[in-house]
């Protein structure tokens, strides 16, 4: 299970080094894609196969879910961890979650989320405000 949340930087070469921690669950390649809210996802070669077979599960006759597909799919690239635990992050990618230098890491079960560390800020106040009415929704279905 990825967990927790790390601060990084990403190197003049585009280079990001994913925590030790990470590593161990992640491999040897992985697939990095757009995410919602802004930032990035980071999915180990499992992991992103199941997604890709939940796509492959929509229909391509409802907008909706073809921009879902194209915007997952459309924006993936296959990036090797190198012996030093650092992948690329295209520039592509790298423009879309408005990155700079300084980056947060963020474990979330099956993927790591990549998010400038500013808009991580803002985001993370946010949901912490919101906590306890988040709470009461899940208890409400039944979720915690």
């Amino acid at each position: 299970m990825l967990i927790g949340e790390y601060r990084h930087s990403i190197d003049a070469k585009k280079r990001l080094s994913l925590p030790a921690k990470f590593r161990k669950e992640i491999g040897g390649q992985v697939v990095v894609t757009r995410g919602f809210d802004t930032c990035l996802y980071i999915y180990p070669l499992k992991e992103w196969s199941r997604v890709t077979e939940k796509l492959r599960g929509l229909s391509m006759g409802q907008r909706d879910q073809r921009g879902v597909n194209r915007f997952m799919l459309g924006g993936a690239v296959e990036a090797d961890v190198d012996a030093l635990g650092r992948i690329l992050v295209p520039d592509f990618l790298k423009t879309f979650a408005r990155l700079s230098n300084k980056v947060v890491l963020v474990g979330v079960n099956d993927h790591v989320e990549i998010w400038d560390e500013k808009t991580w800020n803002a985001y993370r106040t946010r949901i912490e405000k919101k906590a306890d009415e988040l709470a009461e929704k899940l208890g409400e279905i039944g979720a915690i």
